[in-house]
């Protein structure tokens, strides 16, 4: 996989795209709307159609932005499908018709979108899946807030709850990513002279998410995940496969205060250490599904699901003792790395009353153990 700020060649692209029957996906990463991902997108399916390679436009968002809008040019576009929704027309891509149109490369803008009510799939990048599975390439756009895994890091460091978001293998699994980077500053400029957004939005959006703070963290995200996929791609690439040394284990229980946060802060430390990791919700007698109702067996259940589209391992592991349990998991597994929470009246500690943390230190000398603040 090729990552980083270089730009791949439309030819290399072509070479990928004609020697693999699976399409080939190359994701335009940015930080935040307006830093030109789709422009970039649309200029190189002028590259390619220059190339010969028979492209379309699968479905493309120009925001009412001029410059994004006479890129178009001449690439010809599937018609939209129309969905009525309680009495509104939405438009949408039309997978179907993409589908059987068998283009070379489709370009299809805003891979976290959420598709209108009664489509097939309930996401567009699960139609990029198809469009992929059918051996058409794909061009895709994606901002870095709709990762799964940093949400929680968004959020804090922003203010703002990310609703659509899409599991971290999509990005892992993409054949080229280019980084479409900006300064904080110019891109202010470009909001205050219009080439964002309207006018009406222009002073809302400087003074709440586009503020310069906002941005440069923002695009502290980006460029990390950049190098952190680089670097792991180096590693593989210089390591035989199933070799890896290192394992993060997450710790779960029914009563897990703010999962989610143990759960992405696993995945970022797992992917950080180029390392499998498991989600492990440690079922004791008290745990049992028997022994708890039907809302704690549900967030159970959506807990476990959160982890396999965050790319880790979920797992029920039985055991009579939490310690010895977690002990057994460790070895069996050849974990290097637990996480478990902390809250203000932490689990590891309310467990059957005894003190977790410290009979895991002295039962897995030579584990690393990372306790995460979930209390907010």
């Amino acid at each position: 996989m090729s990552v980083g700020d270089a730009r791949p060649s439309p030819e290399h692209f072509l070479t990928l795209i004609r020697r693999q029957r699976r399409g080939v996906l190359k994701i335009y990463l940015g930080f935040a709307a307006g830093v030109g991902k789709t422009y970039e997108m649309l200029q190189e399916g002028h590259r390619l159609k220059r190339l010969g390679v028979d492209v379309v436009i699968g479905f493309v968002e120009t925001h009412g932005r001029a410059e994004t809008a006479a890129m178009i040019g001449n690439l010809e576009q599937v018609p939209r499908r129309r969905i009525e929704y309680k009495g509104v027309v939405l438009e949408d891509m039309d997978l179907d018709a993409v589908l059987a149109r068998r283009p070379e490369v489709a370009l299809v803008d805003e891979l976290a979108h959420t598709n209108a009510p009664g489509s097939r799939n309930a996401k567009r990048y699960q139609d990029v899946d198809e469009i992929l599975k059918a051996g058409i390439s794909v061009i895709t756009t994606l901002n870095i807030q709709h990762l799964e895994k940093v949400y929680d890091l968004v959020e804090k460091a922003t203010g703002v709850r990310v609703k659509e978001r899409i599991p971290d293998y999509v990005l892992s699994i993409a054949d080229q990513i280019v980084n479409v980077d900006l300064s904080a500053e110019d891109l202010r400029e470009r909001l205050q002279s219009g080439k964002v957004y309207p006018k009406e939005r222009i002073t809302p959006a400087l003074e709440n998410f586009f503020t310069e703070e906002n941005l440069t963290r923002l695009r502290e995200l980006s460029l990390e995940e950049i190098a952190h996929l680089l670097d792991r791609r180096r590693r593989e690439r210089g390591s035989p496969a199933n070799t890896a040394s290192e394992r993060v284990m997450v710790c779960l229980s029914s009563r897990s205060p703010n999962p989610e946060v143990l759960l992405r802060k696993g995945a970022r430390v797992a992917d950080r250490l180029n390392a499998p990791w498991y989600a492990v919700y440690i079922q004791t007698p008290r745990e049992s599904m028997v022994n708890v109702d039907a809302a704690t067996e549900r967030q159970v259940r959506n807990t476990l699901d959160l982890a396999n589209q965050l790319g880790g391992i979920a797992l029920s592991y039985k055991g009579t003792d939490v310690i010895d349990a977690i002990a057994t998991f460790v070895k069996e597994y050849a974990i290097s790395h637990i996480v478990i929470g902390r809250s203000h009246r932490p689990w590891y500690r309310r467990w059957f009353g005894q003190p977790i943390l410290e009979g895991l230190l002295r039962k897995i000398p030579g584990v690393d153990v990372l306790v995460v603040d979930t209390s907010t």
